[in-house]
């Protein structure tokens, strides 16, 4: 009579016939190589989310400080805003100032700077119109936006406006300029967009 022995079952204790049990040492070192991976992909974003969130929300501020700011900003206006309102500013230009309102209704953009005579018919050859279209004596920019920018469109200074229409959505710009001293203009501009 043949006694017949079962096959070990596949979940044994016990290790395969020919394979050494796992020294203590080379199993912490496995298990502390596992959490470290662990702790990397799960770390590592973790890490750049925190980052990114600190990122916009700074951005966020940023935002929210240029457009609860009152008044004219001494800097120039980004180029997506000179873009969007149309508004070009020539290289050179100087004591450069802008301010942004907005509402569901309308947008505007106040910006003044100053510049010579090349960049004067520059900025106005790049805004659809030329210095012809200037009107002496005439002050484009209404008391009601003169108001909000800050300026002061005094008399016994040689003012000359114009406006420039564009095709709705495109904005509607209105220009003043300051040439008491034709060398070096000074320049305010008013341009409306209704969104």
């Amino acid at each position: 009579m043949t006694v017949h022995h079962p096959s070990r079952p596949p979940h044994s204790p016990h290790p395969p016939e020919g394979k050494l049990p796992e020294e203590r040492r080379h199993m912490i070192r496995r298990r502390w190589l596992t959490a470290v991976i662990i702790v990397l992909l799960v770390g590592i974003p973790a890490g750049y989310l925190v980052i990114s969130a600190g990122q916009s929300r700074d951005s966020g501020r940023d935002k929210e400080r240029e457009s609860s700011a009152a008044g004219l900003q001494t800097n120039e206006p980004s180029k997506m805003k000179r873009r969007v309102f149309e508004v070009p500013i020539p290289g050179g230009a100087w004591d450069v100032a802008y301010y942004e309102t907005s509402n569901w209704k309308t947008s505007r953009l106040y910006v003044q700077f100053t510049t010579d005579a090349y960049g004067l018919d520059a900025f106005l050859a790049e805004s659809g119109t030329s210095r012809a279209a200037l009107t002496p004596g005439r002050i484009t920019v209404g008391d009601r936006d003169a108001d909000i920018a800050g300026w002061t469109f005094t008399e016994g200074v040689t003012w000359a406006g114009t406006t420039v229409t564009r095709e709705e959505p495109r904005p509607t710009t209105d220009i003043t300029v300051d040439l008491t001293d034709p060398a070096f203009p000074r320049v305010y501009v008013v341009s409306t967009t209704s969104p």
